[in-house]
């Protein structure tokens, strides 16, 4: 099972990267609003985050994701399910 800490450093580098560095980025950062991702960007996350944690993040929780903490309690939970 991976740690919520190591989840959260890995998903704000590859925020930051997608961003540019553009923003600073929280656990309470909304992804669409504040960090301005549009689809295409937020499907490009999934995948990267689907590679790097070799988990398989279904369609439906997607729409439960708003923040960069619900995207890492998401990865937690299904890292869990999955190991």
């Amino acid at each position: 099972m991976l740690k919520y800490q190591t989840i959260l450093s890995d998903i704000y580098e590859g925020l930051t990267e997608i961003t540019k560095g553009r923003f600073d980025i929280n656990e309470q950062s909304k992804l669409i609003e504040q960090l301005d991702l549009d689809s295409l960007q937020i499907m490009g996350l999934i995948l990267d985050i689907e590679d790097h944690f070799d988990i398989s993040i279904p369609v439906n929780v997607l729409k439960d994701v708003k923040t960069v903490k619900d995207l890492v309690v998401q990865i937690e939970k299904l890292s869990r399910d999955e190991g």
